[in-house]
C-alpha cells in the first residue's frame, strides 16, 4: 500500500498576524525573506491569525523560490494598485 494520501496533506502554518508584523519590524526584514526560509520542496498553507484566532488570509508557500518570488512581484503589484486606488 503507497502512502499517496500524505503527500496531498498540505502542511499547515499558522501565525499570529500581528506577532508576525511586529517581529518583522524588529528583525528589519521582510515577510518574503521569511517566507523564502521556509521553502523545503513542499507546498504549505499559511495561515495569518488574529489575536481571536480568527483567520485573516492565507498564503500557499510555493515549493521553489522562482515561484515565490513571481508571487512577490505579483503581490507588490496588487499592493501598488491598491495604493494608487486610496489616493
Amino acid at each position: 500500500m503507497s502512502n499517496k494520501n500524505n503527500q496531498n496533506t498540505m502542511q499547515k502554518i499558522e501565525i499570529k498576524a500581528e506577532q508576525f508584523f511586529e517581529l518583522l519590524k524588529l528583525k528589519d526584514t521582510s515577510m518574503w525573506e521569511i517566507f523564502s526560509q521556509m521553502i523545503d520542496g513542499n507546498e504549505k498553507e499559511i495561515i495569518f491569525l488574529d489575536n481571536e484566532e480568527k483567520t485573516l488570509f492565507n498564503y500557499i508557500l510555493p515549493s521553489n523560490k522562482e515561484k515565490l518570488e513571481e508571487d512577490r512581484k505579483e503581490f507588490s503589484k496588487q499592493f501598488a494598485d491598491k495604493l494608487a486606488n486610496l489616493n
